[in-house]
């Protein structure tokens, strides 16, 4: 049986791998900030009893990654998922507008978080099967495709997730793990808006059929759902 260990894990996305994943009889290692707060991961979990596990974790807290990480010391984990990510609200105010403390939260849930989560658990992961570290950034974080400007927190952030995304994939590399940067679209979630694209089920259900075709091969790569590489 495969293990996912995914942050964020309390809605949109995040919660719609937990069902996809859990449906499909993998052990789910569900993370997120306040599960007593969390009705729907909750409701989840207790259809999948044997298979969901919730575990509180504010991925800015790196003492509570180590934490853990202790606790999940004897696991095998085959795909960590950093999930958890957040778009500043001050980057809809645009240039001149810039609020510098929330930028440096950005930076700390975006950047700085999945690189802890990776050091954290690397053991755990290379003693699994896959092997895999999926790390969900967004199209905005492409320099190359920035055409419209403006979202400074938002898109710096991004593309210094996919950086450290790069650099994983290179230092993990004869471990034999495969390290990799998604970008799950336009999604109709809380953050993505009414207005979005995509379904998070169809979203969800396209980058989970890109994950099952990853190999070592693939390492460094920047991933639409679609399976298309994306310029950084």
């Amino acid at each position: 049986m495969n293990t996912l260990l995914i942050t964020g894990a309390n809605r949109g996305i995040g919660l719609e791998f937990c069902k996809q994943y859990a449906a499909a009889g993998w052990r789910v290692l569900a993370c997120c900030r306040e599960p007593g707060k969390t009705d729907a991961l909750r409701q989840l979990a207790a259809q999948h009893p044997n298979l969901i596990h919730i575990h509180a974790l504010d991925i800015t807290n790196h003492v509570q990654i180590e934490q853990l990480a202790r606790t999940l010391s004897a696991e095998s984990i085959d795909l960590l998922i950093n999930n958890a990510g957040v778009y500043p609200k001050s980057d809809k105010r645009g240039f001149g507008q810039t609020d510098y403390a929330e930028w440096m939260d950005a930076f700390n849930i975006n950047t700085m978080a999945p690189l802890k989560m990776v050091e954290a658990f690397v053991q755990q992961i290379a003693r699994s099967q896959l092997k895999l570290i999926v790390t969900i950034t967004s199209q905005m974080g492409s320099i190359d495709d920035n055409g419209s400007g403006g979202s400074y927190l938002y898109r710096s952030s991004k593309a210094a997730a996919n950086m450290v995304v790069k650099s994983l994939a290179v230092d993990l590399k004869d471990k034999g793990i495969t390290s990799v940067a998604f970008n799950p679209g336009w999604v109709k979630t809380d953050m993505g808006g009414p207005n979005a694209m995509i379904a998070v089920e169809q979203s969800v259900g396209d980058m989970r059929k890109v994950i099952a075709g990853l190999t070592l091969a693939d390492t460094g790569k920047f991933i639409g759902n679609d399976g298309l590489v994306i310029p950084w």
